[in-house]
C-alpha cells in the first residue's frame, strides 16, 4: 500500500500535474493540502476518471484538504470539531489505516495573532487525536521543520517562524503524546533532504529548502514501512507547487 502527501498549492492550477502524478506514481492514497477551492470547485470528475474516489474539505481561496483513494474509505471526519471555519483537517479509514491529512497554520510571524493561533491549533490537534484507535498515519504540511537538520541553513532559520522553539515543541509534543514516529527521518538520517523550496532565487536548484511535510505513524506502521522518500521530480518543470510529495510504501 502506497500513501503519499502533497501540498499542491492550488489543485485547479495544477490539475494536469496532479493527474500526471496519479498516472505515473499510482499511490493507493494521496492526501492533498492547499486546495484553494470550495468543494463545488474541486475537479472531482477528472480525478474520478483517473480511478480515484475523492473526499474533500474545501475553502474558498485558502486552505482546503482532500483524501484521494483507489479503494472506498469510511468514517470520514472534517476538521477538529471546534467550530474553526478554516478547512485544515480531514480523516478517513483507508484499508484499515486511520489516515489524517492536515494543513497546519503557517504562523506568519512570532509576534502575530497567527502564531498564537498556530500553537493553539497544535494543542487542539494533539487532544483530538486521542480518540484515534488502531494503525494511525498523520500526514500533510505541518509548517514545522522539527530540527536544524531539516533546514538548509540553521543559522539563518534560527528562531524564525517554522523553526521557532515553541513550534518545534508543539510538533514534538504531538509525536510524544501519541507515540508517533517521524517516518522519513526514521529511515533517512542524512542531511539535505527537504520538501519545500521557495520559488525565488533559484532555491530549488540550490537545494535551499525546508522539510515541513511529514508522515507520522504508530509503531505498527513503522514495522510495515518498506520505503519512504521525497518525490523531487514532481517539484521540477513548469508551474510546480513549491512543495514536493512525500510517499511511503507499506507491506
Amino acid at each position: 500500500m502506497k500513501i503519499a502527501t502533497w501540498n499542491i498549492n492550488s489543485v485547479r492550477a495544477r490539475l494536469d500535474r496532479l493527474l500526471e502524478y496519479l498516472a505515473t506514481r499510482s499511490p493507493d492514497v494521496l492526501c492533498l493540502q492547499e486546495l484553494k477551492c470550495t468543494d463545488a470547485q474541486f475537479p472531482r470528475a477528472e480525478i474520478e476518471a483517473a480511478g480515484y474516489r475523492c473526499e474533500v474539505f474545501g475553502q474558498k481561496t485558502y486552505n482546503g484538504v482532500a483524501i484521494l483513494s483507489k479503494e472506498p474509505v469510511t468514517d470520514v471526519v472534517r476538521n477538529l470539531g471546534d467550530g474553526d471555519e478554516q478547512a485544515r483537517v480531514i480523516a478517513a479509514t483507508c484499508q484499515g489505516i486511520r489516515v489524517v491529512g492536515l494543513y497546519a497554520p503557517n504562523g506568519q510571524a512570532l509576534d502575530s495573532p497567527a502564531y498564537v493561533y498556530k500553537l493553539e491549533w497544535y494543542a487542539k490537534l494533539t487532544r483530538w487525536l486521542q480518540a484515534m484507535q488502531g494503525p494511525l498515519l498523520v500526514c500533510g504540511d505541518f509548517n514545522v521543520a522539527p530540527a536544524d537538520l531539516d533546514t538548509w541553513d540553521p543559522a539563518l532559520w534560527q528562531g524564525m517562524t517554522l523553526c521557532s522553539p515553541r513550534e518545534r515543541a508543539a510538533f514534538l509534543g504531538l509525536l510524544s503524546a501519541h507515540h508517533l514516529t517521524d517516518l522519513f527521518r526514521h529511515q533517512h538520517p542524512e542531511p539535505g533532504r527537504f520538501t519545500w523550496w521557495d520559488y525565488r532565487a533559484g532555491a530549488f536548484h540550490k537545494n535551499q529548502g525546508l522539510r515541513i511535510d511529514h508522515l507520522l505513524v504508530t509503531d505498527e506502521l513503522v514495522a510495515r514501512c518498506t520505503a519512504i522518500d521525497v518525490d523531487r521530480e514532481a517539484r521540477k518543470g513548469p508551474q510546480p507547487s513549491d512543495h514536493a510529495p512525500v510517499w511511503a510504501q507499506f507491506a
